[in-house]
């Protein structure tokens, strides 16, 4: 009898697969969390550098672009000349729908790296459009929904590939890039939009496809360094390529032992997944969905048309002019939250942070529904610098939040059903986007009932996700979806 030890690098502890000569190896009885050797220096820590490279500008660079056309549909499309329609407003959305849809539909068959490419000359050509037309309704509406397909194929391709291919002692970080890109984009066309001098020589939109441009065709041109996920061709009985993707993420100085275990863990992802039927797929994906239904849809209520409309009410009342401070802060403090979540988020665990964060937004909500319960107080100075500043240090709080989400949303399916449960519920977050611009500002005190109902919201999403959103931080992709399938998890470290 032989027994192997992995010892991880963070933690500590260590992990025994005990083999018996003679005898067919058996699959080991426990999961390796955590599969990290304490000599950090070496390329097989975490994915070699190539495809680290990738996930980085794809995350930063094409999700920027994608928060730039999602802000400019909720609120920030002040400078552009464009009317501001309502289908204006949720052409982005609704293209995003149908880019999810279609890869769900997709995905299985073909490889990621396909959907990147797509994805990102689709956002090239909405770039090339804002700038060639930038003042022009009909072209800009069809930019939109060009630009929205091509952001939910790379929603889609991004949040899957990662939570397939990426150590469980890093998962967070990597798939958390998508809202950090998110951020990083809303960030600039708020700053853009609320700051452009109209003397400026180019326009926003000019400047807004300019940027574009530049994110796309990089991002785009990074493919050349994805590298696709083993559990890909594991999925189409073809080992060798399989391993052959494991080889490029680990890089050539794995250990056997550790190669050898990462790859048993993908193929017994694999058989696990395959071995269920699709109803059971299905049956055991109705707990996670619930959970993921009360966790990545509250991100379309961290940053809305009436986050933004208060904002912009609250500041002009106070400072008289949107070209101030405030303004400012409110921008980039969304991306320091979110800085700060993806730095912590694998050391920390998720639901610590999504539960500190979610705290804070509902007592700030809440704070904001009870100002704008009295209408005298819109035109009160004092009153509005208090609304200004709850909103900036819910931006904060919003940008921590919204960071594990997607980490969640990887880990919470049954292998089979994953892409299309993930879709459905990309397509609600979308939903409830298009509700609330098409419903909001038609009554005079729309701006307390949206905080008022949002709060009640939060509240009640607080209670169902303490109770029951599980903590999966360090471990697998099986680990993980059996955790979601519990009814209760209260465990939060």
């Amino acid at each position: 009898m032989t027994t192997t030890y992995i010892t991880t690098g963070q933690s500590g502890q260590t992990t025994y697969i005990t083999t018996v000569p003679g005898q067919a190896q058996q699959p080991p009885l426990t999961y390796v969390e955590v599969i990290e050797d304490p000599r950090t220096g070496q390329s097989y820590n975490r994915w070699n550098n190539q495809h680290s490279a990738h996930t980085a500008t794809v995350g930063i660079l094409l999700f920027a672009y994608g928060g730039m056309d999602m802000a400019q549909g909720l609120g920030w499309n002040l400078a552009t000349g464009i009317a501001n329609t309502a289908e204006f407003d949720f052409s982005w959305f609704i293209g995003v729908i149908i880019g999810a849809v279609v890869a769900a539909l997709a995905m299985t068959h073909i490889p990621k790296r396909y959907f990147y490419i797509l994805g990102g000359l689709m956002q090239l050509i909405d770039a090339i459009i804002c700038v060639s037309a930038p003042e022009r309704y009909n072209p800009m509406l069809a930019a939109r929904y060009v630009g929205g397909v091509g952001f939910g194929l790379i929603t889609m391709a991004f949040i899957v590939q990662n939570s397939e291919v990426t150590l469980s002692s890093s998962r967070g970080l990597w798939c958390g890039l998508e809202q950090y890109g998110l951020a990083l984009g809303l960030l600039t066309q708020v700053l853009m939009d609320s700051q452009w001098d109209p003397d400026y020589s180019v326009s926003v939109n000019e400047a807004h496809g300019i940027i574009g441009i530049i994110c796309s065709v990089i991002a785009t041109a990074s493919v050349a360094m994805s590298v696709e996920s083993p559990i890909f061709y594991l999925r189409r009985n073809n080992e060798d390529a399989a391993r052959n993707c494991q080889t490029q993420l680990l890089g050539s100085n794995a250990p056997t032992e550790i190669y050898n275990a990462i790859f048993d863990e993908a193929k017994s992802y694999v058989a696990e997944g395959s071995s269920m039927s699709i109803g059971a797929e299905l049956s055991s994906s109705v707990m996670p969905f619930f959970k993921m239904l009360f966790c990545r849809c509250l991100v379309a209520f961290t940053f809305s048309v009436p986050l933004s409309t208060s904002m912009l009410i609250s500041t002009v009342v106070w400072k008289s002019t949107i070209f101030c401070w405030p303004m400012i802060l409110w921008s980039i403090l969304r991306f320091v939250g979110a800085m700060i979540a993806i730095a912590v988020v694998d050391k920390l665990g998720r639901k610590f942070i999504s539960l500190l964060s979610l705290v804070c937004m509902t007592g700030l909500m809440l704070a904001m529904a009870g100002i704008y319960s009295d209408n005298s107080y819109i035109v009160s100075r004092y009153y509005m610098s208090e609304v200004s500043k709850v909103s900036m240090a819910f931006q904060f709080f919003a940008g921590m939040f919204v960071v594990p989400t997607p980490t969640y949303l990887a880990e919470a399916f049954p292998m089979r059903v994953k892409l299309f449960l993930i879709a459905l519920i990309v397509c609600l977050e979308q939903v409830v986007h298009i509700i609330v611009i098409v419903t909001f500002g038609q009554t005079v005190d729309c701006l307390y009932q949206y905080f008022l109902a949002v709060g009640l919201i939060l509240v009640i999403s607080l209670l169902i996700f303490a109770g029951v959103m599980p903590e999966t931080r360090g471990l697998s992709l099986r680990q993980a979806g059996n955790r979601f399938r519990r009814v209760h998890d209260v465990m939060s470290y």
